[in-house]
């Protein structure tokens, strides 16, 4: 959904979306045009800097939060809010509502080595006794998967599990000066952030591809890699 012009972000109060996202469009202006800021993950592609909204924080709150973090910046602005968009995975896939223990059987009194973040996407396995046990599976790469690096399996609430997301755009602007690249230490990660011109951007990784169509109503002009296999 794209609100109009001076609609007010909605409410948690007004619907359930089960886990709330940002998604930050930072722009610039420039030698050439204007400019994104994109960050490359070292396993996981280029992306959008992004993430989830915490209790009782605001979404406008969220996303400044989350561009200082992943750009290791300060004194964004938000230059306008560009809607949002509701995402309920389908068949077995679920999101995991807040951090949650996982318990090797269905019953709190079982073995709690592993959690599970908030936002977390899983896998439905089977359900007991207010439990269900559910598979998170981390890749070694993205897009390009070649085996799983890491799985959990266990039992969580079946509370903490929800089908439902919405993620807030904001576009946001830095009134500093910043190199055209640098490194950035998160969640023992080194992530590579750059300058993108908005007229030639590098494709970002599976569904953030897709973000850019809510950027294009600020950039009518903006133009994106085509996907492997596409004509350009």
């Amino acid at each position: 959904m794209i609100p109009a012009a001076g609609e007010m972000l909605p409410t948690m109060g007004e619907t359930d979306p089960g886990v709330t996202k940002v998604a930050t469009f930072i722009t610039r202006a420039g030698a050439h045009g204007d400019e994104l800021l994109l960050f490359r993950h070292p396993f996981a592609g280029v992306q959008i800097p992004a993430g989830t909204v915490d209790e009782g924080e605001r979404p406008e709150e969220a996303a400044l939060r989350e561009a200082a973090e992943e750009t290791g910046l300060a004194g964004f602005e938000v230059r306008a809010y560009l809607g949002y968009r509701d995402w309920h995975p389908r068949g077995d896939l679920r999101l995991i509502v807040d951090r949650t223990t996982v318990y090797a059987r269905p019953d709190t009194g079982s073995f709690d080595w592993a959690t599970l973040p908030r936002s977390a996407v899983v896998r439905v396995e089977r359900a007991e006794a207010g439990f269900t046990q559910v598979t998170y599976l981390e890749w070694d790469e993205e897009p390009a998967r070649r085996y799983v690096t890491y799985q959990i399996t266990g039992w969580v609430r079946d509370e903490t599990l929800t089908t439902s997301m919405r993620r807030h755009f904001f576009h946001l602007t830095h009134p500093g000066d910043t190199p055209e690249s640098w490194p950035v230490e998160i969640d023992y990660h080194t992530f590579t952030l750059f300058w993108a011109p908005l007229d030639d951007l590098p494709r970002p990784i599976g569904p953030q591809a897709a973000w850019l169509e809510v950027l294009r109503q600020v950039y009518p002009a903006l133009r994106v890699a085509p996907a492997d296999g596409e004509d350009g």
